[in-house]
């Protein structure tokens, strides 16, 4: 089977699962996050294929997304194996995938996996960040904000994570695409409080 068959694939297999998230983990973001991801390997010599695998995979197997995060891995690798990828190349894009999140707090290995985070981060910052930001939270029955309560509400996972992205990415690539959306989450920030 062709790359270019296998990633049809794989990007069927990615909408069966995310098609109907409404916590902003939908098929939209992976498709965002594999189109950041192709972007940035031929800036980082990186392999494309891989990296776009890894991208429309990435939310495989997290806690917050499946009951059984170790089945949905195991489901992904069979796919994968159907596909007659190599198992080097399945080896691959879990190593990639198993430190993307911002929760875990770690660096992936290899380049494929930093760029594929870098382009996870950059979907997390923007106006895109924003309004997942606030799915999310609309998901978790979190509140928008409080006067007094800042633990668990939307705009406190500003501070948290979205204000931080930018110091956090590995690649020079994601550093420029990163900083026009950074200051667009600044300037929302500014204009929430001076709204609220």
């Amino acid at each position: 089977m062709e790359k270019r068959q296998q990633l049809a694939a794989i990007k069927n297999y990615a909408y069966k699962i995310f098609h109907n998230d409404a916590t902003g983990h939908d098929f939209y973001h992976m498709r965002r996050v594999a189109r950041l991801s192709q972007e940035i390997s031929e800036e980082e010599k990186a392999d494309p294929f891989i990296c776009e695998t890894s991208a429309w995979l990435h939310d495989i197997g997290d806690k917050k997304l499946f009951t059984d995060p170790r089945k949905s891995i195991e489901e992904m690798e069979n796919f994968l194996e159907s596909l007659h990828m190599s198992s080097e190349e399945i080896n691959k894009v879990k190593t990639s995938i198993r430190n993307i999140s911002f929760s875990k707090g770690a660096i992936p290995e290899t380049i494929e996996g930093k760029i594929v985070q870098d382009a996870d981060r950059i979907d997390a910052i923007g106006a895109i960040g924003v309004a997942r930001t606030f799915a999310y939270g609309g998901a978790m029955n979190q509140l928008i904000h409080h006067d007094h309560e800042v633990e668990n509400t939307s705009i406190q996972h500003f501070y948290d994570k979205l204000l931080k992205v930018k110091g956090l990415l590995h690649t020079d690539s994601a550093k420029k695409i990163a900083m026009k959306r950074h200051i667009f989450v600044e300037e929302f920030l500014v204009q929430f409080h001076n709204e609220w």
